[in-house]
């Protein structure tokens, strides 16, 4: 049994920006691709399911936040294809539970808090074990769906996008570095890649992603950057007027976005423009990642 997968539209929006630099912007609306397991999040998840269904496996676990994406998008996933779900949570548990939380638990997803000076031993061996013998047998999926496989579903999908458009560049936000490697590994050095970090300070995932790409392919990719300027404070950090111009995108362009990764792609892009960091005349894709169920715990 394979996920439910519904073909995205492109759709191309006018500011005063793209007709300030001359260029044309295309959005990639992959947050319409499923109603729950949305954006870069299927593409992620599609070989891993698959691979612990060859494998036998009848439950997964995986690490996240609170208001985590990756953990609403695997509960989703697993109930579709009747697998159970552990998500090891970040932080202590708050009553009542937010939107995402409780969705994940409406999934079936068992819920496991994790204080956080433990959670930063999520990725060592001996702490794995004790999940193993708390949950028994499981399929681990690691905090954000970035492993190889995740790489290979995405770096599929970045294929998927040379056949459906023509493009210059491509867009997106970056939070663990593997959607971004998958689509630099698919594109083949074929257009530029900018990311857009959601994280303060992020310049370490530079080498996070080198590490990504080293895992798949000796290659190495030149066509690709990571901006670390538009983060808002750092991950899951807004402000008054990041939310105004989430209001303003969906009034005026029927784009909705979301505080924690496209709201802060969006702006960037936009900025860059105005700044003249795109080649005049040429043709900017953003790729909508998904994630507006986020939008619901800020407001």
């Amino acid at each position: 049994m394979a996920l439910q997968y519904n073909k995205t539209p492109i759709t191309e929006i006018i500011t005063p920006q793209t007709r300030q630099a001359s260029i044309t912007l295309l959005i990639k609306r992959e947050d319409q691709n499923h109603p729950f397991i949305s954006g870069n999040k299927w593409w992620k998840l599609k070989y891993n399911l698959e691979e612990a269904q060859r494998q036998g496996y009848k439950t997964l676990l995986t690490f996240g936040g609170a208001y985590s994406n990756h953990i609403y998008a695997t509960a989703a996933a697993a109930h579709e294809l009747g697998l159970q779900t552990v998500g090891i949570i970040r932080g202590e548990e708050t009553p009542p539970l937010n939107p995402t939380l409780a969705f994940a638990k409406s999934k079936n997803m068992q819920l496991h808090y994790v204080p956080r000076e433990a959670y930063r031993n999520k990725t060592d061996s001996d702490f794995i074990e004790q999940l193993r013998e708390r949950f028994g047998d499981f399929y681990l999926i690691p905090e954000g769906g970035t492993n190889t496989l995740a790489i290979k579903g995405v770096a599929e999908f970045a294929q998927q996008l040379q056949q459906e458009t023509a493009f210059d560049y491509v867009c997106l936000p970056v939070g663990t570095g593997g959607t971004i490697a998958g689509i630099i590994a698919g594109l083949d050095q074929q257009k530029q890649v900018l990311g857009v970090s959601v994280l303060k300070d992020g310049a370490f995932l530079t080498d996070e992603i080198k590490h990504h790409l080293k895992k798949i392919s000796d290659r190495i990719y030149g066509n690709w950057h990571i901006d670390t300027s538009y983060h808002y404070g750092g991950y899951a950090k807004t402000n008054p007027q990041l939310f105004t111009f989430i209001d303003e995108m969906n009034i005026n362009h029927n784009l909705p976005l979301d505080p924690v990764y496209t709201a802060k792609l969006m702006w960037g892009v936009l900025d860059m423009m105005a700044k003249g960091r795109f080649k005049r005349g040429s043709t900017v894709l953003v790729l909508h990642t998904g994630g507006l169920q986020g939008l619901q715990g800020f407001r």
